[in-house]
């Protein structure tokens, strides 16, 4: 359940072809350290690869837990995706609901995020597939940062694999 499909240690490692060979035909993406950092902006190697992969064919959609819409809105727009706040990752309800919206049958989509305990369990709880990305910067939240020190525990032993 901790565990991911698949780790990377950047985003835009996911490529089409990756996408392409496990049948992912859509991405669920999480956003505070994965597509933006801690100062809210979404770095321009991250933006790049969102539009590329869309402008390939790959649906996106934003799953995030904040209940912020304005920030999760202003990121939506930057990309041209529709978005989903306040999630309750790791519960399944706004990850069933993305996939709903995306028009997919959780086999076809991936979650990806840079956080175990939400992002990778919810994905897994939905039977989707899950990628787990390593944070933008290593400035956390303080309700992201307790976490930490286990998920790098965690991770050492995906990398070890």
């Amino acid at each position: 359940m901790i565990y991911p499909n698949d780790y990377f240690d950047k985003i835009e490692k996911i490529t089409i072809e990756y996408l392409q060979k496990n049948k992912i035909k859509a991405l669920i993406l999480d956003m505070d350290n994965t597509l933006i950092n801690y100062d809210l902006e979404m770095p321009e190697r991250v933006e790049k690869w969102a539009k590329e992969l869309k402008g390939q064919g790959v649906k996106l959609i934003i799953v995030s837990n904040s209940n912020k819409k304005e920030k999760v809105e202003k990121i939506s727009n930057v990309l041209g995706i529709k978005y989903i706040l306040f999630a309750k990752k790791p519960l399944k309800s706004g990850l069933k609901k993305a996939a709903k919206m995306l028009g997919e049958e959780p086999s076809n989509i991936a979650v990806v995020g840079d956080q175990i305990f939400t992002d990778i369990i919810g994905g897994n709880r939905c039977k989707m597939h899950t990628i787990l990305v390593d944070s933008l910067e290593e400035k956390d939240f303080w309700y992201t940062a307790w976490k930490r020190p286990i998920e790098n525990k965690i991770k050492q032993k995906i990398k070890k694999r």
